[in-house]
């Protein structure tokens, strides 16, 4: 029987095959939508759970009352990871120091790698778990061995056993392979580190680090742990909080340093930080998307029900002759049911079509490397469950209702559906479009404010800048490649400096300054940079000169930024005395705000102040406008291979590095474009088929209007006029609810674009005039019938 349900469900469906089409496509896209973002998000979710002990691993972090504020930060003193060791060690089962992750250069027999790389304790790879392929996770207890990623040691020793062999490491150092370990996945947040070298060697390169006075004073490495498996987090975070502010001078004590864990399983969605409070971070684009998932999902139930509820009125006649020949109405409602659900079935199978051929487009899009996981029970579980809810849904109003009919009513011709019986399915149009305008307003306000952010001035000219990293070899001939290249014509400028122009990498306290408040604790942006970097970035200098060699007192000088010149309160600072750590520095300039960090957020007060170049860890390079930039870089890349053959030529474009600075908010405002038209487009679909049977419903009403002498425009707007209406009030619901939602969002930006009225009246047009575009098609084709077919029966 149940065969003969789908045997009778399939006919139905071949023999109106523009209402089957309009369904499974409409639902399969939805589908299809659906998966996707649940792909998205189950990767975001699971987000480094390669690690085994991912739900007791944290970073150590502090929280300081820096510029009269509360701010966060995850770089601890050298000492962090020996004071939780021996005073609180019974509640960690690791405790691992770290340097910065960054490039490292892997050298043998004449071929060269540069790789990203970190420097960890010897405890690090039993707790990050490590799969390794060759060797043990006790590879990095000698301070001169080194583990390496599959892909790095195919790289340099291809087909080769690597184990034991000797490497030059960052080309002064002779390092010994003691493991290689699986690549590890991208949905980890250490995906990037393709080699680990041990934290001894890091101290061995760094000997200033067992000079320093106040080896408490300073932030320059990370500090992470596995809590013991009785701890928990919260607990261990009370127990360690004046971890820091026990051992600190007096002086650092006004920053009131506070420690604390926070979580791996919260590093991906919780990473964000303001004035102390962990405000989220990407938990806000899960949430996003897991809405806008289920809303695209609801619009194409939302066609399946309407197209269904609208077509099972033609049926009713149907009803009666199967009710009449002695059809009970639990068979009539198995055969609506079986519809229903093959429908949902054949829109099930090509939604999976859809995602296969779309899921490459959508990693490149999403920055990510997902596949469909066809081995986890979650995905099919989550699949059949919705298969089963969606038929349920779509089949219950056909299957319930029309299935109560009374056959003598129906076949006699007395059975009216009722005044209100399109009721529903109007409220559904308003819900579907009102999601609609939501996603088109939506987009809108992202691009808004990542153009927004895009075109706030940065303080200096990038066109034409490239960033270099300064190894040691290239400090040794900085001087002679900076006249070669300009004498050559390759460049404008060169200059050196400790931060990148596109992100902060110190900041130092101990200022103080006429007027300041004592107990203020302070910490800015300071950077290292040698002569002639004014004339590299090409700053804009607004008060005072630029550092220049004929002043020897440019040594003990500062150059700040506005910022700086509001924040100290000095209306004219030119002159005046800035000490630092006791130390006089003279104020000679002043120069306009340069943005190094978040293009959504403000700007710290900065300071710039001369150093030798030997300080420096980069180079920053203005190319020769007057020819090409590839021209100038093979000039430059020449140069190089003449005075430092042993370094690889490696350059980043200051504009591509701002760039990315964009890249999450692009991201999302790509997706949501990408969603909104999808949702649209389904949207439309339903529409289309509403208009569709609207007109095939008054097609003799039609017929009589055109014989009475109707207009085609007259029949358009009568058949149109009420989806307009519909549209109209989607519009009008969709305004406050999209605003209240945008605004929530775009609070979490200092620097944010305002929320024009033009931007609703906008998607409100476009709504209308996507309406008339879909609904006119069969409004004209019905208005431009021939009524003798129409009326020929009467």
């Amino acid at each position: 029987m149940i065969r003969n349900y789908f045997k009778i469900a399939w006919r139905n469906l071949a023999k109106s095959k523009g209402y089957s089409a309009i369904n499974i496509g409409g639902l399969a896209v939805g589908m299809a939508v659906a998966m996707l973002i649940g792909l998205w998000i189950y990767d975001e979710l699971t987000f480094d759970r390669y690690h085994e002990n991912y739900d007791h691993i944290a970073q150590v972090m502090q929280h300081a009352n820096f510029n009269g504020r509360i701010q966060t930060q995850n770089s601890n003193p050298g000492l962090m990871g020996p004071e939780l060791r021996t005073k609180y060690g019974s509640d960690f089962k690791y405790v691992v120091q770290a340097s910065w992750r960054g490039g490292h250069m892997l050298s043998i027999g004449g071929k060269h790698f540069v790789r990203e790389g970190i420097f960890f304790e010897a405890d690090a790879p039993e707790m990050l778990t490590l799969q390794m392929l060759k060797g043990t996770r006790d590879g990095l207890k000698d301070p001169y061995s080194i583990l390496l990623s599959a892909s790095t040691a195919a790289a340099l020793f291809g087909d080769e056993d690597p184990m034991h062999k000797t490497i030059t490491f960052d080309r002064n150092y002779e390092v010994k392979v003691t493991g290689v370990y699986e690549d590890l996945p991208d949905n980890t947040s250490f995906s990037d580190i393709k080699l680990m070298a041990p934290w001894e060697l890091w101290l061995i390169q760094n000997p200033w680090v067992k000079k320093m006075q106040n080896p408490w004073g300073s932030n320059f490495s990370q500090t992470f742990v596995q809590i013991s498996d009785h701890a928990d987090f919260e607990a261990v975070s009370a127990k360690i909080k004046n971890a820091k502010l026990n051992n600190v001078n007096e002086g650092e004590k006004r920053y009131q340093w506070q420690v604390f864990l926070h979580p791996m399983n919260k590093w991906k969605l919780y990473g964000e930080f303001k004035n102390g409070i962990n405000t989220g971070g990407n938990i806000r684009y899960v949430r996003l998307f897991g809405m806008i998932g289920l809303f695209v999902l609801l619009l194409a139930c939302i066609n399946f029900m309407n197209l269904a509820t609208a077509r099972s009125e033609k049926r009713a006649k149907e009803v009666g002759i199967h009710k009449t020949v002695g059809s009970h109405r639990w068979q009539l409602i198995g055969r609506f049911f079986a519809e229903s659900y093959l429908i949902v079935l054949l829109a099930f199978m090509f939604s999976l079509l859809l995602v296969i051929g779309l899921l490459p487009l959508f990693n490149e899009v999403a920055g990510k490397e997902m596949g469909i996981p066809w081995q986890n029970p979650l995905f099919w579980s989550f699949n059949l469950a919705f298969i089963f809810i969606t038929g349920l849904l779509a089949g219950s109003y056909p299957a319930l209702y029309l299935s109560s009919f009374q056959p003598l009513k129906v076949l006699k011709g007395t059975f009216r559906v009722g005044r209100f019986a399109s009721v529903p399915r109007q409220v559904l149009v308003v819900a579907q479009f009102t999601v609609s305008v939501m996603l088109i307003i939506g987009t809108i306000i992202v691009y808004q404010q990542i153009q927004h952010a895009k075109n706030r001035p940065v303080g200096y000219n990038k066109q034409g800048l490239v960033n270099i990293n300064l190894q040691d070899e290239i400090k040794k001939h900085f001087e002679v490649i900076r006249t070669e290249l300009k004498n050559a014509g390759a460049i404008e400028e060169m200059a050196a400096c400790m931060s990148p122009l596109t992100s902060v990498w110190n900041t130092n306290g101990g200022f103080d300054w006429e007027g300041k408040d004592p107990n203020l604790g302070v910490d800015f942006p300071n950077n290292a940079v040698s002569y002639d970097f004014g004339k590299t970035i090409q700053w804009e200098i607004k008060a005072g000169r630029d550092f220049s060699r004929d002043f020897a007192t440019d040594s003990t000088a500062f150059i700040i930024n506005e910022t700086t010149a509001k924040f100290i309160g000095y209306e004219e600072p030119v002159g005046k005395t800035l000490m630092w750590e006791e130390q006089p520095f003279t104020i000679i300039a002043v120069v306009k705000d340069i943005l190094q960090e978040s293009p959504f957020f403000p700007v710290r007060p900065t300071l710039y102040r001369i150093a030798p170049v030997n300080d420096m860890a980069n180079l920053v390079i203005k190319l020769n406008p007057n020819q090409s930039a590839a021209k100038s870089i093979s000039m430059i890349e020449n140069t190089w291979k003449k005075r430092v053959p042993d370094v690889p030529f490696d350059y980043t474009f200051v504009d591509e590095a701002f760039g990315d600075k964009f890249l999450a908010e692009e991201r999302i405002g790509k997706l949501s474009s990408y969603f909104a038209v999808l949702a649209i487009f389904i949207s439309c679909l339903g529409l289309f088929g509403m208009a569709s049977f609207v007109a095939e419903q008054r097609t003799k009403e039609i017929g009589i209007r055109k014989v009475l002498g109707a207009s085609v425009v007259n029949l358009w707007r009568l058949l149109s006029k009420e989806f307009l209406l519909l549209v109209a009030i989607s519009c009008i619901l969709a305004v406050p609810i999209a605003w209240y939602y945008l605004a929530l969002w775009l609070s979490n930006y200092d620097y944010r674009v305002s929320i024009s009225w033009v931007v609703f009246v906008l998607a409100a047009v476009l709504a209308l005039l996507i309406t008339i575009v879909t609904v006119s098609f069969q409004a004209i084709k019905a208005a431009l019938a021939n009524p003798v077919h129409s009326l020929r029966n009467e």
